[in-house]
Parts: C-alpha cells; sequence; structure tokens
C-alpha cells in the first residue's frame, strides 16, 4: 500500500465507485452477518472495520470508510487506517504535552536570558522534549509498520465487500 508521503501515520486511501453509496452501505451492513473476522458497524454514511477484541494489540489498526454520494450512479469512497481511537487520543495527547513543555522551557530559557542567568537546564529540558518528541515518531512509525498486514487485510475485506456485486 505505497503512501505519497512516508511521513504519514495515518494512511488514507480514495476510491470512485460507478454505484450508487446506499447499495454499497448495504453491502457492508450485510457483511457484519456473513463473516466474523472483522467487527463491522455503520453509522449514517461511516463504515468501521476492526478486528475483534481477542486479535487485536495495542498498535491494531481500523478502517474508517466514508462513502460519500457525487450523483445518482456514482460516489467517493474515503478510507482512513488509524489505531484504535482511545489509542490515538492518548497519543496525540501526550504530542501536544510534549509540544506545551517545550514552549514552556523556551519562556522559562528567554526569561533567563534576560535576566542574563543560567540557560543550560532550559536548553537541555528542551532538547529532551525534541527527543522524546522524535522517540514517539519513531515508535508510532514502528507501531504502523508492524500492523501493515492487517491493515492489508482490512483493505482487502472493503475491497472484497465493494466489488461483490461486480462478480
Amino acid at each position: 500500500m505505497p503512501t505519497a508521503n512516508d511521513i504519514i501515520l495515518r494512511p488514507r486511501f480514495k476510491i470512485e465507485l460507478n454505484e450508487h453509496h446506499e447499495s454499497i452501505l448495504n453491502r457492508f451492513q450485510d457483511s457484519k452477518k456473513a463473516q466474523s473476522e472483522f467487527i463491522v458497524s455503520r453509522i449514517d454514511d461511516h463504515v468501521f472495520i476492526k478486528f475483534p477484541k481477542h486479535k487485536q494489540h495495542f498498535w491494531s489498526p481500523q478502517l474508517h470508510l466514508e462513502i460519500n454520494d457525487v450523483d445518482k450512479n456514482s460516489c467517493v469512497l474515503h478510507g482512513l487506517f488509524g489505531p484504535n481511537p482511545t489509542v490515538w487520543t492518548f497519543f496525540m495527547f501526550v504530542h501536544f504535552l510534549v509540544a506545551g513543555l517545550f514552549i514552556a522551557f523556551g519562556i522559562w530559557a528567554y526569561t533567563n536570558w534576560t535576566l542574563k542567568t543560567g540557560l543550560a537546564l532550559q536548553i537541555s529540558l528542551m532538547i529532551l522534549m525534541v527527543l522524546i518528541w522524535i522517540g514517539l515518531y519513531v515508535a508510532g512509525s514502528i507501531g504502523k509498520a508492524s500492523s501493515k498486514d492487517d491493515m492489508l487485510r482490512l483493505r482487502n475485506f472493503a475491497e472484497g465487500v465493494v466489488n461483490k456485486s461486480l462478480n
């Protein structure tokens, strides 16, 4: 699954379909009963596909599909891979905490610079925040890499449901 930019932690894709969006959404609704490998839930034009609890691990991905109608006979499917929303929220919270601390330590460093006192502690803490941020990025990248097979399985399932009427 190639992406245009390898920095993306939550890969996206888009597929244009020559079919009414409601028929595709109904196929996803029907796929809930037809298989047990994935948990499929639908809310309006959104479909969420994830692994059952006993098959999940910390970095288990889920696939969020949004199927929007373009006209009577066509629609666009937008797919977004991401971790469990709780994991993603925690991950973003830690990112914002690190950014906030970096800014606070920067203000503290500026204050000490203005007062012509030592800056070593503040600069060291700012560098530590940068290193923690890099560590978070690396951890996210490792999590994404370890989940590539799972993302492929989710996408293959989704494409199988979408292409079901063509067979």
